[in-house]
């Protein structure tokens, strides 16, 4: 920019001579101690004038380099001169007082260079712009970082040091005065935080490490596990505060890393497993808060909840092992071995039940906890005891919640109970025997009118069909339909009975083959009325339903008996056939067991249970001779005339033909399944070698968990049959056949 014209030139020594007054001035107030310069406005203004007319001038009278030359070595001069020897003075009289002096120091120059850019400012606008230069503000930075700075930065980070483990021991810092070093070490960056990082921040993370490594030696010694970790999240939470006050914000994850390293990670094992409060006697002792506190601590640390979880999922190990074992103790006492058992079921529930809420509120649902929880169980739920399996057991604690008679619960109790046996039964390997002998207990609630409640036994079939999916639950729900589709044919036939001349009340339940259990169905012979009364039937329902076959299960009949001893009469409520055994000995006639037999066409097999329920059980309406609580082949019978008993209606219950389930077709059903699953797999596949498809096979098994033995056994069932063959290449390898 040129000069107007006429105007006076500015020489270099006589204009720099007015500027110079007025940074002399600067300097007086900075040293008095002001820390705001103040300057009236016509001075500032002449100043601003001179530097304008100065740097505006025609070439050769333009000073702006000389300008910004000198510039630079004002504020040199000013720091080597008055600041660096006021700053030498203090080192080493104490932490504070050097701070305090760089922090005056540090304000000082932050004015000066203030000042200075206003008076040169034209200098920013146009000569340092062309030319690519540092800024004045740039320059004055780079002026104090090499010379005060460079110089300061060891002392005054080693006050901060100091300081700072001051406070971590209590004593009370000037938290402002740090803060104001710690912007200084930022500001030296230029723009970015690489002063701050190396000059500070690493030393402050090294003094952090030696510190707390000696803070986790005298804790460790000295503190149970509890007492430790309240000290430790206490130290986490100071560290987290002590950057929010003076630290930079992007030291936070550095520094709190440093501290987890020591304190935790360096002794997580010691602490875990420390005698006498370690990780197993807060499970032991419910110590919840203790327990949170270890995990949200541990959680910080990559894979630190690892070892934390592997305790949990031994100590709820050894807790269900411990209920396995009182149940050994009580059958090796001598109790009876029974499929009913409900107090070894309950105190399965309740173990699950307790370390679910320990892993939900105590380790927030964290995945590593529900996997523990889940293995533990696993292996306690799939160790059987005695004669009969967990899942008899727990199919039977089933039965006794649903059926009329069982457990005595409220409509919200039976939900609970059933929800809870589900979460145990979802841990069985053995899915496809609880199905099975669940089906014959429903079974036999459903025919014998026992069932508490049928809404209740839809939502146990529906959460059975959440947990393992339809396909499970198809054959139950089946004969929950039976029954229901079955009211109004039965109502039909009931009212065309009731216009035929018959002496019995008969009705007839038809259920599909398909869906329920295979029952024994001996060919006893009939009463009179009875085969008059199935011979009605049979011809209605044959004009119904042409196409279907009917198989009578006389097995499963019951019937209700008018019985007279003495002149006092009772209601039997019995099996049909009971009521067909009963009725051989009206007119008090008398028969031997073999006599029995032959009339009523039975088996041993059969009839032996059904007269011990009639001699032998609490309702003796048939008497034997000789007396006695078995049933013998040269027995003899004949009513019991001495019977009396203070209830007109008698229940009298009689043992079951069938066992509660049946091992063979199970085992049936399994290799079925097995088949299927390599079938399937082959056909996908074309070719596989044997461990590959014996794993693919065990991963497609949802209900039970085969010995790789057995689907070798199937696979060379498969071959056999020509669904597969072996490579010729390699034994080990299998084609299939399409």
């Amino acid at each position: 920019m040129a000069a107007n014209q006429g105007q006076r030139i500015v020489f270099l020594e006589e204009g720099w001579e007015d500027v110079k007054k007025a940074i002399e001035k600067l300097e007086e107030m900075l040293n008095g101690g002001m820390t705001t310069s103040k300057f009236a406005t016509n001075e500032y203004i002449d100043i601003y004038t001179k530097c304008y007319d100065m740097c505006t001038q025609r070439s050769p009278y333009n000073w702006s380099r000389e300008l910004y030359q000198r510039h630079g070595e004002t504020i040199e001069n000013y720091l080597t001169s008055t600041v660096l020897p006021a700053l030498r003075e203090k080192t080493g009289q104490g932490g504070t007082i050097l701070l305090a002096e760089l922090q005056l120091r540090w304000s000082n120059h932050q004015i000066m260079n203030k000042w200075l850019k206003k008076f040169f400012v034209y200098l920013d606008r146009y000569y340092v712009k062309h030319h690519t230069l540092p800024t004045l503000s740039q320059a004055g930075l780079k002026s104090f970082r090499q010379h005060i700075y460079e110089e300061t930065k060891r002392d005054a980070t080693d006050s901060i040091l100091h300081l700072i483990n001051s406070e971590r021991e209590g004593e009370i810092i000037d938290k402002s005065l740090v803060k104001s070093i710690v912007e200084l070490f930022e500001s030296m960056g230029m723009g970015s935080l690489d002063a701050y990082n190396a000059d500070l921040e690493e030393p402050l993370l090294e003094s952090t490490r030696e510190y707390y490594a000696k803070k986790r030696e005298e804790w460790i010694a000295t503190d149970s596990t509890p007492d430790y970790l309240i000290k430790a999240e206490a130290a986490l939470n100071e560290e987290r505060n002590r950057v929010a006050d003076y630290l930079n914000q992007s030291s936070e994850s550095k520094l709190l890393k440093v501290v987890e390293e020591e304190i935790l990670e360096k002794v997580e094992t010691v602490l875990l497993e420390k005698e006498g409060s370690g990780c197993r006697v807060l499970l032991a002792n419910d110590k919840s808060e203790d327990l949170q506190r270890m995990f949200q601590l541990f959680s910080r640390l990559e894979n630190g909840l690892n070892p934390m979880a592997s305790i949990v999922e031994n100590f709820i190990s050894a807790m269900g092992m411990d209920v396995i074992n009182r149940r050994q103790a009580r059958l090796d006492g001598g109790e009876k071995d029974k499929p009913d058992d409900p107090k070894f079921v309950k105190a399965l529930i309740d173990l699950h039940e307790k370390y679910l809420g320990v892993v939900k509120k105590d380790f927030s649902g964290h995945s590593l906890f529900q996997k523990a929880l889940k293995d533990a169980f696993v292996e306690i739920v799939n160790k059987d005891i005695g004669q009969h399996t967990n899942a008899e057991l727990m199919s039977t604690y089933c039965d006794r919640v649903l059926k009329s008679g069982g457990e005595k619960l409220s409509e919200s109790e039976v939900e609970e109970s059933l929800d809870r046996i589900v979460q145990l039964f979802s841990y069985l390997t053995d899915k496809d025997l609880f199905a099975d002998i669940y089906r014959n207990h429903l079974a036999k609630r459903l025919l014998n009118q026992r069932s508490a409640s049928d809404d209740a036994e839809k939502v146990m079939i529906a959460k059975l069909k959440m947990q393992c999916g339809t396909h499970f639950t198809s054959k139950m729900e089946g004969m929950l339909a039976d029954l229901a589709v079955g009211i109004e044919q039965r109502n039909e036939f009931e009212a065309k009975m009731r216009q035929q001349d018959t002496k019995l009340d008969f009705s007839v339940q038809v259920l599909t083959t398909g869906f329920w259990p295979t029952y024994k169905s001996p060919e006893v012979t009939l009463t009179d009325d009875m085969s008059k009364c199935m011979d009605l039937f049979c011809d209605w329902h044959d004009n119904k339903h042409q196409k279907r076959k009917l198989t009578w299960v006389l097995s499963l009949g019951n019937a209700s008996v008018r019985a007279t001893f003495g002149k006092k009469s009772y209601d039997l409520q019995v099996t049909t056939l009971q009521a067909i055994a009963l009725n051989a000995f009206n007119d008090g006639k008398t028969l031997s067991f073999t006599e029995l037999a032959k009339l009523l066409n039975l088996d041993e097999s059969i009839l032996k249970p059904l007269m011990h329920s009639l001699s032998c059980g609490k309702y003796k309406v048939i008497s034997k001779t000789p007396a006695s609580n078995k049933i013998n082949s040269t027995d003899k019978f004949t009513s019991n005339q001495k019977f009396s008993s203070n209830m007109r209606k008698i229940r009298i219950p009689m043992a079951s033909l069938d066992a509660s389930h049946n091992t063979k077709r199970v085992e049936e059903d399994r290799s079925i399944a097995i088949e299927a699953a390599v079938v399937r797999i082959m056909k996908a596949r074309k070719t596989l070698q044997h461990q590959q498809l014996i794993a693919e096979v065990l991963s497609q098994l949802a209900f039970f968990k085969p010995q790789p033995r057995v689907i070798k056994k199937r696979i060379e069932a498969l071959i056999e049959r020509e669904y597969l063959e072996r490579s010729a290449d390699n034994m080990n390898v299998y084609n299939y056949l399409a």
